[in-house]
């Protein structure tokens, strides 16, 4: 069999692609969709976001980075690059973000030649019989004049985009996850030593009450307060071990490890900055990644508002063929062969029981909706942020407050045990001053770890971004 001539074909392409530009050339050119003020006044309507975060001094300067780096501890920021490699749910939001390429590929094929090849080879059964051996080279090509096709394309590039601002704010989010379930721990551990601690002086108490009893200034009441002191203490410090052990395996399992609770906790809280900047407000939104992707669903929206718009409109196509036949048992008269040919397709939509303008509607309210859910995005990103420089500013000012009334406390303390020694109190009021003194102390480190908190809920309401590589 001979093979299919390239001239003939080639030269329809050419004829088809300078038409297909020509009238490319004078269709309609994309409409770009609300963005940066005007999106903002849609959306946001009266609300305008001030000049500086309400309530709160913050530093001045842009929002940090590398946040992860500024607690200054190298093994959490490699706890953080573990979870960034392993974490199960950050798999399946990067297999998301693969998806929306692939969309995007499929997409922005529409846009060129669909071009096939159709070969085929037959023959019979019998002495003398002839093969029929043909091929068909076709090429197609809708003109897209009123930019359905490129629509359709630039709503998938958004969507890929919308689905990558994803991807990196659930990068952020398990990073601040990590974090704070490692801060949970090391106060767990924290938390435990000083139920150890608190053991260790109400068992001294119950020494000291058991040697007054023997000596016949004490009573067997007190020996029996001093008892129940102690298990009180060790009954909190058993509920701490198991809060230790849950706090590991919740981090082990952000971590992609199988939660066997084998990690080992600080023993002490990290360490952060007096202030952080905060930037400004207005700065938010083309920041954080999660209202980015939100935006970039409000523009996905109004591509496929104009898609299905354009879908009411005639459909232009172009097409070119080429056939070869070959068999002896055929006879072509007045045909060339190989046979080619060019072609126009026109299709015009005229009733279709309102299904392409129940489309057009279909399309609007999910782009208002879009735009309803950029505006709500928003506003919770300006409330994150508002409330948790409010909360960290708060748990500084119980951290005074707290280690005020820890010294008060000890030194309350203090004054009992000498006035218990020397008989000139009884053991419930000392027991009551240590319980207080326990008190006191585990308040302090809670608070402690919560300003910690909210330092870690401020940087990922900014959007501070961090390094996945090395923490």
């Amino acid at each position: 069999m001979r093979k299919l001539p390239g001239r003939p074909l080639a030269h329809a392409a050419a004829l088809a692609g300078v038409a297909t530009w020509t009238v490319l050339a004078a269709g309609c050119a994309l409409q770009a969709p609300p963005v940066g003020e005007e999106l903002n006044r849609e959306a946001y309507g009266e609300v305008v976001p001030p000049a500086a975060w309400s309530g709160t001094a913050t530093a001045a300067g842009a929002v940090e980075d590398d946040w992860v780096a500024s607690f200054g501890d190298e093994r959490l920021s490699a706890l953080v690059a573990e979870a960034i490699t392993h974490n199960t749910d950050l798999r399946v939001a990067a297999a998301t973000v693969e998806q929306a390429a692939a969309y995007v590929r499929i997409a922005g094929g529409s846009i060129y030649p669909a071009v096939n090849l159709i070969g085929r080879t037959s023959s019979s059964g019998g002495s003398g019989a002839e093969p029929l051996n043909a091929a068909i080279l076709s090429a197609s090509w809708e003109i897209d004049l009123w930019g359905r096709v490129r629509y359709g394309a630039r709503a998938a590039e958004d969507q890929f985009a919308a689905a990558s601002a994803d991807y990196a704010y659930a990068q952020q989010s398990i990073a601040a996850l990590v974090v704070q379930s490692w801060l949970t721990a090391c106060e767990a551990t924290l938390q435990r030593q000083l139920a150890v601690e608190s053991v260790a002086g109400a068992e001294r108490l119950l020494s000291l009450a058991t040697d007054r009893q023997r000596v016949g200034v004490g009573s067997e009441l007190e020996v029996s307060l001093a008892r129940a002191n102690v298990g009180n203490f060790r009954d909190a410090l058993r509920k701490l071990d198991l809060g230790t052990v849950q706090a590991l395996r919740g981090l082990e399992l952000l971590l992609g490890r199988y939660p066997a609770a084998d990690l080992e906790a600080a023993t002490t809280l990290p360490t952060i900055a007096t202030v952080a900047p905060a930037g400004v407000p207005a700065e938010l939104l083309e920041r954080r990644p999660d209202l980015i992707a939100a935006e970039r669903r409000v523009a996905a929206a109004f591509s496929r508002t104009k898609q299905a718009q354009a879908a009411r409109l005639p459909q232009i196509s172009l097409s070119a063929t080429g056939s070869y036949l070959e068999s002896d048992l055929l006879v072509l008269q007045d045909v060339s062969n190989p046979i080619w040919g060019l072609g126009v397709g026109l299709v015009m939509p005229l009733y279709a029981g309102g299904a392409l303008a129940g489309q057009v509607e279909l399309k609007t309210a999910e782009q208002k909706a879009a735009v309803a859910q950029y505006a709500s995005v928003g506003l919770k990103a300006f409330g994150e942020v508002e409330q948790a420089l409010a909360a960290e500013q708060s748990a500084v000012e119980r951290q005074s407050i707290l280690e005020a009334r820890v010294r008060d406390s000890e030194r309350a303390l203090e004054l009992e045990n000498v006035r218990y020694r020397v008989g000139s109190t009884d053991l419930r009021s000392v027991t009551q001053q240590q319980i207080a003194v326990y008190g006191a102390r585990s308040s302090l480190l809670s608070v402690q770890a919560e300003r910690v908190t909210q330092r870690i809920n401020l940087y990922l309401a900014l959007g501070g971004g961090f390094d996945s590589d090395h923490g």
